[in-house]
């Protein structure tokens, strides 16, 4: 296998390099967030969304320089890693943390970040041959507070909801959140059609802020489609004619089963199509 790259704090090493000490604060704390992005044909889509997020993201963790961290900046930036490691159609990860020192309390606020790439096969966005096949992950909810939309470092109820999923061999999981609504996914926004209409859960519900939801709703609408944000009874789960999730990397992905309940993918193949004609 070839050898690939990362950029850390501006400089391209080796992934073989050993960059982190233990001292890192996204190490010990999670004190950091991340976004996970994608490459199609040497351009990252969606990169305005993205550094939007990155920058409520650092403005609400208190992490200095979030101006800097622009579409012009990630753009600039992962072409530069995608070309070094010769990609066109890549995943990419792209960390910030508080680069200080401390304890709970940082002695400053700084950023330090990295970005990371692999490869994908194709710059389009591919519909899933098989459904998924999900149940809820119920042993940790997820709280409602002002870090619920952002995609943090601390990431211990996905990585629990993940060994779950793997010990029922599932697909997926759906995560609830602390009143015990329908919130997400392990790695992924949640979208259903009931009677005829489009349901997500409202960003007040806990999500995150997932940029694929953002363009699927715009999608939608564009299309005439109903959209409703909505606090959601997992029991609709049983009674819904279609269900589907959303993220950066997979774009749209529809779900197959839930217990004994079977869903079609008529929207959500519109949707993806639409999705692929997007800039």
């Amino acid at each position: 296998m070839a050898l690939s790259f990362v950029n850390f704090n501006g400089e391209i090493f080796s992934e073989e390099d050993k960059l982190l000490n233990l001292a890192n604060r996204g190490y010990r704390y999670g004190d950091g967030l991340f976004e996970t992005l994608r490459m199609a044909k040497g351009k990252l889509k969606f990169a305005d969304l993205h550094a939007d997020r990155v920058q409520k993201g650092m403005k609400t963790l208190k992490i200095e320089g979030y101006s800097q961290i622009d579409s012009y900046f990630l753009k600039d930036k992962a072409e530069e890693l995608a070309k070094r490691n010769k990609l066109t159609n890549a995943r990419l990860r792209f960390n910030v943390y508080r680069n200080a020192a401390g304890l709970y309390t940082p002695d400053q606020n700084k950023n330090g970040y990295s970005l990371e790439i692999t490869p994908l096969d194709s710059p389009h966005y591919l519909m899933n041959a098989k459904g998924l096949i999900m149940d809820i992950y119920k042993d940790i909810y997820k709280p409602i507070n002002k870090l619920s939309n952002l995609k943090t470092c601390n990431a211990l109820p996905y990585v629990m909801a993940g060994i779950y999923k793997k010990q029922y061999k599932l697909d997926e999981a759906f995560i609830l959140n602390q009143n015990e609504f329908l919130c997400e996914t392990i790695s992924a926004n949640v979208f259903l059609v009931y009677q005829g209409q489009l349901y997500t859960p409202a960003l007040s519900e806990g999500c995150v802020s997932g940029i694929m939801r953002q363009v699927v709703m715009q999608i939608a609408k564009k299309n005439d489609l109903t959209v409703i944000e909505a606090q959601i009874n997992p029991e609709i789960l049983n009674e819904a004619e279609e269900v589907f999730i959303t993220n950066a990397v997979n774009g749209i992905q529809w779900v197959m089963g839930f217990n004994r309940k079977r869903y079609f993918n008529e929207v959500s193949r519109f949707l993806l199509e639409k999705l692929n004609l997007e800039k």
